[in-house]
């Protein structure tokens, strides 16, 4: 039976995508290089960001990641606050709540601007904790997963992770939990296909298939 659920947040939760686009099509743009469509991003897209930065064609001898890192989330903070939650996640996270489900979040975001997030989008109360990196640069998640995890007795079996990128499947393969990934966020459905994953459209399977997922 299925205690917990941890869900990543952009992408899976936040209907991101289109900001984060138009992020980096305005820095491909200031040095002069070839913009991005969304079915080239949704391919490119991975972790860690400078990675994919350098797929997009950014060039870090013209300015360096940091100072990117920066300016992405001068105009990305504010800009989030727009975009919006996928349709029903309100209403998935209320419903998993009343199921006394133990809901979390887990992101590669900076804390402290994931809690802001939340608390504008009026969800922070449906979690028993929000779970960020104490840095801009987004690298990875998997330290924080693992010693949440280790610090707080968590059972991988009775543990799920529902994200919408491969490095979602690298944490939850090192936590040791069965991972779900969700075909609307910021990756294509090609490439979270190599992970041989469950695919769903987006978390409201969650909602609408409650029995088959939490209670086998």
């Amino acid at each position: 039976m299925i205690k917990n659920v941890f869900f990543d947040f952009n992408g899976t939760l936040i209907n991101d995508v289109n900001l984060c686009i138009d992020l980096l099509n305005k820095f491909l743009e200031n040095q002069n290089k070839k913009l991005v469509t969304k079915e080239r991003y949704k391919e490119i897209f991975r972790f860690p960001i400078q990675e994919y930065y350098r797929l997009a064609g950014i060039d870090f001898n013209i300015e360096s990641y940091e100072s990117l890192s920066i300016k992405f989330i001068e105009e990305y903070q504010p800009k989030s606050y727009l975009c919006g939650l996928y349709d029903g996640v309100y209403e998935t996270l209320e419903f998993l709540k009343n199921k006394n489900i133990n809901l979390y979040v887990l992101s590669a975001s900076e804390i402290n601007n994931l809690k802001k997030q939340c608390d504008m989008y009026k969800i922070s109360g449906f979690f028993k904790e929000i779970i960020g990196l104490d840095n801009i640069h987004a690298a990875s998640k998997i330290d924080v997963a693992k010693e949440y995890i280790k610090n707080h007795n968590i059972n991988p079996s009775e543990t799920i992770f529902i994200g919408d990128t491969l490095h979602d499947v690298e944490v939850a393969d090192a936590i040791g939990v069965n991972c779900f990934l969700v075909s609307c966020g910021h990756q294509s459905v090609n490439v979270l296909k190599q992970a041989k994953k469950t695919i769903i459209d987006d978390i409201n399977v969650l909602r609408l298939y409650y029995d088959e997922i939490f209670n086998r």
